[in-house]
């Protein structure tokens, strides 16, 4: 779809992180369909409104809601769509779709009541229906959402799914997703009901992955839905007008949109660029307003002035073993690999300051139980201290050499040359670079593969790798979007980590009504992750970006989204 606290400087230098989000708007009727615009330009007025270009990422993997996890594509989403609630410049959720919803006594039932008039941007109406195709849409199999897990465990109903087999014939899929306890009583009523109380239900409302789609377009239109600005039929501020791969995503004003008379812009070009010297040169010349990749060498240059801006996203920067393929399938080797990086390295040299050393899983502005909290600040108070020490890394090499003996490669001999898959944006190749240097200290040689962004994600995901780089920023304010990322039936569950005691935890904790219960419990698997070596966290992330001071009305979320809906430009 992803990726949402205060991390520090960079992150964002990651042209796109793993996440989460989801898509697009669309243009429908001639009568709908706007002025045509003429040669680009970082932005113009016209009478309606402000024509603004972009630049965010390159040519997103998908703009299907329920197919997209990287923020580059959940960007562009959510000017397209909306979902039951949503988030607000101060990073509340508010009403969205959705003008109200109540939750049941029990926890169990929340019924969303939509506000009245709602349409497509092909100017059909837009019903509780709708969410309910949506909703089962991503529950069914045949879909491989990415995030279907994550966003209807909790759902009454998706057990079933869950328990399908292998060979369950279409009838008995198509049966199960019938059974998701998702209803419209009527045409502006929505009631989903859940297996068990979830006391951060209305945070994943918010989440593009659950925008509504057009159940005639996609059962005409198949997968190329997606791409066709004529299918791309969408409920947002915003709808896609046309789309030239490897150039610009063209997105102009939905006039259906509930909310249209406060959207100042009359379109919004994302300009698709995945080097980080093409952006900032057309941010330079003035082609774009926005870069948000930049060439790392020019950081410390552009630092302190008023084109750079600083924003803490939540987000991890870690790294993937493939738990199923040898020698990484060994705890002693992850953990051996993992003490051998020096986290203070990366983050004061590598990254020049822009990205802070991971000490935990879980990283800064992430919230506890109590009003205030933070579960990082919990984590130290609970184990006397972080989980990685900063300022050991030398005994920690030492303890590393030692393990990679124990597990029967004493100076690395015997272990075979190693493969760490990464992209070549920002300081992924130089944090590549660096681990290929910190590895060679124990005696393992190791290939750098690098993989161009639009396959990058789903050669992961498929388990094409033996190490990878990997992030994730969150998509709602609650630790178990990090933690869960490791649950055996997690889609983005790249490395295939599989415990049923952390999966035991995990599920406690999500359908625990007593919220004290459910961080209490949380704060015990990311132990167990950690005492795993599950993964390898290196830093916690921050966006940086240039903008031209013209640019107002723009806002930056800490789940590493941009809303330029409402920008307006002061001369």
């Amino acid at each position: 779809m992803k990726k949402k606290v205060a991390l520090l400087v960079a992150a964002a230098m990651l042209s796109t992180t793993v996440l989460a989000g989801c898509g697009g708007g669309s243009k429908g009727t001639d009568e709908s369909k706007g002025s045509e615009q003429g040669t680009t330009t970082a932005a113009g007025e016209t009478a309606g409104g402000l024509d603004l270009a972009v630049q965010i990422g390159p040519d997103p993997e998908t703009l299907d809601p329920a197919l997209n996890s990287a923020i580059d594509g959940a960007n562009m989403i959510i000017h397209g769509f909306e979902t039951l609630l949503t988030f607000d410049e101060e990073n509340n959720v508010v009403p969205g779709q959705a003008e109200s919803f109540e939750v049941s006594d029990d926890g169990l039932t929340y019924t969303f009541h939509l506000r009245d008039g709602l349409k497509w941007s092909d100017g059909s109406d837009l019903t509780a229906e709708d969410f309910v195709y949506s909703y089962k849409r991503l529950a069914n199999p045949l879909t491989a959402a990415p995030y279907a897990y994550d966003m209807l465990c909790m759902v009454k109903g998706y057990d079933a799914i869950l328990n399908l087999g292998e060979d369950a014939t279409e009838e008995e899929t198509l049966a199960a997703v019938d059974g998701l306890a998702v209803s419209a009583p009527d045409a502006k009523t929505f009631v989903v009901e859940l297996a068990n109380p979830c006391v951060y239900y209305d945070k994943i409302s918010a989440f593009a992955v659950l925008s509504p789609v057009k159940k005639d377009i996609i059962e005409a239109n198949g997968d190329q839905w997606a791409i066709n600005p004529e299918t791309y039929v969408g409920n947002g501020a915003l709808r896609m007008k046309e789309w030239v791969p490897g150039s610009y995503i063209l997105y102009e004003k939905n006039p259906y949109y509930w909310d249209a008379e406060k959207v100042t812009v009359n379109t919004v070009k994302f300009v698709l660029m995945e080097d980080a010297n093409a952006s900032y040169s057309a941010y330079k010349t003035g082609e774009i307003m926005m870069a948000k990749d930049i060439p790392s060498e020019e950081v410390p240059s552009l630092m302190g002035t008023e084109d750079f801006h600083i924003a803490p996203i939540m987000g991890t920067y870690y790294i993937s073993f493939n738990l199923q393929k040898a020698p990484f399938d060994n705890e002693k080797v992850r953990e051996a690999l993992s003490l051998a990086i020096d986290r203070k390295y990366i983050a004061e040299t590598v990254t020049q300051g822009t990205y802070s050393p991971a000490t935990n899983f879980v990283g800064p502005g992430i919230s506890d139980a109590a009003p205030g909290s933070s579960f990082e600040e919990v984590t130290r108070e609970n184990n006397g201290g972080d989980f990685f020490n900063v300022d050991n890394y030398e005994a920690d090499l030492e303890k590393a050499k030692q393990l990679l003996a124990e597990a029967g490669y004493p100076d690395g001999q015997g272990f075979p040359t190693v493969e760490y898959m990464t992209n070549d944006a920002k300081y992924h190749k130089p944090i590549a670079e660096y681990l290929q240097s910190a590895w060679k200290e124990l005696g393992i040689n190791t290939d750098i593969k690098i993989v161009e962004w639009s396959t990058f994600t789903p050669t992961r995901r498929n388990g094409d790798f033996e190490i990878a780089r990997n992030g994730w920023v969150y998509d709602y304010d609650d630790p178990s979007n990090m933690i869960n990322l490791l649950e055996t039936n997690n889609g983005n569950n790249d490395g295939k980590y599989s415990n049923p005691e952390f999966d035991a935890l995990v599920e406690k904790a999500r359908t625990t009504a007593d919220k004290e219960e459910h961080y209490k419990l949380l704060h015990e698997a990311e132990n167990m992750l950690l005492e795993d070596t599950a993964m390898a966290p290196v830093a916690y992330e921050n966006d940086f970006w240039v903008q031209s001071p013209k640019l107002k009305g723009t806002w930056h979320s800490p789940y590493g989204y941009w809303y330029f809906m409402y920008a307006t430009v002061e001369e």
